[in-house]
């Protein structure tokens, strides 16, 4: 998908289920602080939203926006 640090992202879909923190992020937007491996050979992407909340998404959970 080509993320970068520091883009701006929404959140589109969730794949699994998660916790209401997480699930309250679902249509928002936020930025991309870091990346993470998530499983052995996965990729996850940090998000900080202006709250300063921020945990991680799979790649396809997220979608570019214009800045």
């Amino acid at each position: 998908m080509g993320l970068e640090i520091g883009q701006k992202v929404k959140v589109s879909r969730l794949r699994d289920r998660v916790s209401v923190n997480v699930a309250g992020c679902l249509g928002k937007s936020g930025v991309i602080r870091q990346f993470k491996m998530v499983d052995g050979s996965g990729v996850g992407v940090v998000v900080e939203f202006d709250n300063k909340y921020a945990t991680w998404f799979f790649e396809d959970e997220l979608s570019p926006l214009q800045s």
